[in-house]
């Protein structure tokens, strides 16, 4: 992203200051809980609502100041990997264990993001996340905001987040 800490991908204005808390946060939660290293790729708009990985949860966030969504989407390898280091146990197939991983792995993400984002002068509360599965699931963010697509690389595959903002 250019010095002036905005990004402009088609013609729409990503907020620096609004995306790095939430890569940041995917880092430092993988890193610690998963020794998994995953490495961001460069951030687009997402144009729709097609998920880009297997499995993935989305989680509402309001404030005083800010409003939006958040959502992260593995692909299957990728999130029996990360389950599998965190767990000590081999993960092998989707189940209501890798839905609740998925819901805590987003709960502990947005937990970084909102501390970030305090020290910037947000406030912002977050919901319980949601989680869904299988091909052919859909991803709808609940503002009308552009939603800024970024993706990861990790040695077990990649996963996605996306962010839609309003402040």
């Amino acid at each position: 992203m250019s010095e002036d800490a905005q990004c402009q991908i088609n013609n729409k204005v990503l907020d620096k200051e609004l995306i790095n808390p939430f890569i940041e946060s995917t880092v430092n939660v993988l890193k610690t809980m998963a020794m998994i290293v995953p490495t961001p790729q460069s951030p687009r708009i997402k144009t729709t609502q097609d998920p880009y990985g297997d499995i993935t949860a989305i989680i509402g966030m309001a404030g005083d100041n800010i409003k939006g969504s958040f959502a992260v989407s593995f692909t299957e390898p990728c999130i029996f990997k990360i389950l599998s280091n965190m767990l000590g146990e081999e993960i092998k197939a989707l189940s209501r264990d890798v839905s609740d991983g998925v819901g805590e792995i987003t709960n502990i993400i947005t937990g970084g993001v909102k501390a970030q984002l305090a020290d910037k002068g947000y406030s912002v509360g977050m919901a319980i996340p949601t989680v869904v599965s299988g091909k052919g699931h859909s991803v709808e963010h609940v503002t009308e905001h552009p939603v800024t697509l970024v993706p990861f690389e990790t040695e077990a595959g990649p996963f996605f987040i996306e962010v839609s903002l309003i402040t």
